[in-house]
Formats: structure tokens, sequence, C-alpha cells
């Protein structure tokens, strides 16, 4: 069966107790694609969507504007991570471990950096033009946005999954699900600064409510959303989800919290109120 990408956006006016806050505004066929989809990257100025067909071996573009599927990036090894940076495109595989650089516009390979094994996440600090791609046993490599290339890693307690940059401070909060914890990083000194448990375990997507320091983790056993508080590392709250999540998303404007999850329940949203966490 051929995936299709689902577009939703947000009812703004649908009453929230009763209404439904999320609407299906397209769907977007993805000719050829087969097997899991991963991670999403977003081109706002182009209206873009990459899409990580990890089981297609492929990385799919999407047109936002116009709706259709426009082009595909094809030999990966099961990519996992993607993101769009400066007019390129970053995706790091899983087999193999190589993070490839395609150019924008005509997707021409750029550049590879081999991190070796299992290259996953990826993130992007536009302060110091630096991107960051969690990889292999216990890794985050930082590239430099402009040539691509590798410039130092951070070591971690063991693979990372999900991981968040603080936009007006230094730390990053990543998700090690092997070793049961939420590990903080000084991305000045490249090392971990604290360790955070807060008891379940298989932790693996998170967002980051950077404003009010609150980090918003989804655990699969069970499946709860936990909150953190950033300073303490504290919960601050905890509710039940679907199960297996893999991404969450947080929607500042709304205070609403998505995650996708797998099972019959595809994923849930959630409406936070600031003034109880």
């Amino acid at each position: 069966m051929a995936a299709a990408l689902v577009i939703c956006q947000t009812a703004i006016a649908a009453d929230e107790h009763n209404g439904a806050l999320l609407q299906l505004q397209q769907t977007i066929p993805l000719p050829g694609v087969e097997g899991r989809i991963d991670h999403l990257a977003f081109d706002g100025a182009g209206e873009r969507l990459f899409v990580c067909a990890l089981g297609n071996n492929t990385v799919e573009v999407i047109d936002l504007h116009q709706g259709t599927h426009v082009h595909t990036i094809s030999g990966l090894g099961a990519p996992q991570g993607v993101a769009y940076v400066s007019g390129r495109l970053f995706v790091a595989n899983d087999s193999g471990g190589m993070c490839d650089i395609y150019g924008g516009k005509d997707f021409q390979l750029l550049g590879k950096v081999d991190l070796k094994d299992d290259a996953d996440n990826v993130r992007y600090d536009p302060a110091t033009k630096r991107v960051y791609v969690g990889f292999g046993s216990g890794g985050i490599a930082i590239l430099n946005a402009t040539d691509g290339k590798e410039i130092g890693s951070i070591k971690l307690a063991a693979h990372p999954e999900a991981f968040e940059l603080e936009k007006q401070g230094r730390r990053i909060f990543v998700n090690i699900p092997s070793a049961r914890h939420v590990a903080v990083v000084d991305r000045e000194k490249g090392e971990v600064i604290a360790t955070w448990a807060p008891g379940p375990f298989g932790n693996f997507p998170m967002a980051l409510d950077e404003g009010d320091h609150r980090l918003f983790v989804g655990y699969r056993i069970p499946p709860k959303l936990i909150v953190l508080e950033t300073e303490s590392g504290k919960a601050a709250a905890s509710v039940s989800i679907a199960g297996d999540p893999d991404e969450v998303f947080y929607d500042s404007r709304h205070h609403r919290i998505y995650t996708i999850c797998s099972g019959a329940t595809a994923g849930h949203f959630i409406r936070r109120d600031p003034a109880s966490g």
C-alpha cells in the first residue's frame, strides 16, 4: 500500500470541548512510497515539507502551496532525521550512519559526513550556524552548517532519540531511553551537566516550551506524556496517552501539545494550562 501525507489544520473557531480541534484539510498521495515514515522538516519560506520515508529509503519532497508531491531523493539508507538549513538539506541515515547534505533547489548531493552508525534526529542552532545530529551508541555530532564539516561531538550514555536546543540558553535536552533518563547538555562545554529520570522509560519524543520552562517528554512504558520543569527536572504534570509515541509538538499560541502515537489512536492533542503545568 502506497503512503499518503495527511494535512490537518487547527479549527480555531471550534468549541474546544465539543468541536473538532483538528480538521482534515488535504491528503497528499506519496506515489510508490512503501513502509514506515519517520521524521519531517519544514521549509517555511519555500512552503515545502521534507518527509523521511525510512522504509522506502527515500526523502519525499512536498509542495504545500500546491498540495502535491514534487520530488524524491532516492538511494538513502533508512533516513530517519532531516533538517532544512539555509538552502541545504541535511539527511541522517540509520543504515550506514551517513549524514547526507543536498542542495535545497536541485537536490544534488553536496557532501557526506560519516557518523558510522544509526544517524537519527537532526537539529539546527541558527545563532551559531551549527547542525546537531544524534548518532550511534551515544553521541551528538556537531556540524558546521556552512560547509557541512564535522567540528565536534558530545558523548552520551547511550543512543539519543529526540533532543531540543534552547534558543535563549546554552542547554540541549536529550532523550536517552536505553539509559532511562533525559540528559541535560551544556553545548558550549560539550558535556552532560545533569540527568533527569522521572520514573517511566522508553522516552523517545519531546518538545520544549522555553518561555514557560517546560519540557514535554513522551514515554512508551507506560505510555505517558510527562511535563518536566527545565530548571529543576522535576515532573510538573503527567497524562496518559496512546501507545508508542514517536513525536511531540507544542503550539505555544494555543497552549496545545500534539503527540503522534501508534495503535488504534493515531494521536492526541492536549490543552495545557500554563498556570498548572
